[in-house]
């Protein structure tokens, strides 16, 4: 019983490893996302960390159209990468998940 407890705490930390280090990678993975007539442009990383924006000179003139167009083509952009954050954080932690008896409906 002592040694599956060992095995499965060694198992959980190399999981937690394992989130850390895809956690890292993901700075690395960029999203590009657009407004619908490519007016604006950002980029972020799957931990949603900003890395550009461009803005086209006509958006320049109206200080309310700017605005709109930058919550909603972030908040898309945002929307994308928690999507690839969780989905690559849930499958390094589903895959460390020791099996543990009655456990499974966690799953």
């Amino acid at each position: 019983m002592f040694g599956d407890l060992m095995g499965m705490m060694g198992k959980l930390k190399e999981t937690q490893k394992k989130v850390e280090e895809t956690k890292k990678r993901l700075d690395t993975v960029l999203i590009d996302e657009s407004s619908n007539d490519n007016k604006l442009k950002v980029t972020l990383t799957a931990n949603r960390t900003i890395k550009s924006i461009q803005i086209d000179e006509s958006l320049l003139q109206d200080k309310e159209e700017l605005e709109d167009y930058l919550i909603l083509t972030l908040n898309k952009a945002i929307e994308r990468a928690t999507q690839v954050n969780e989905s690559e954080i849930a499958a390094v932690a589903k895959d460390g998940m020791p099996n543990i008896p009655g456990m499974d409906m966690f799953k």
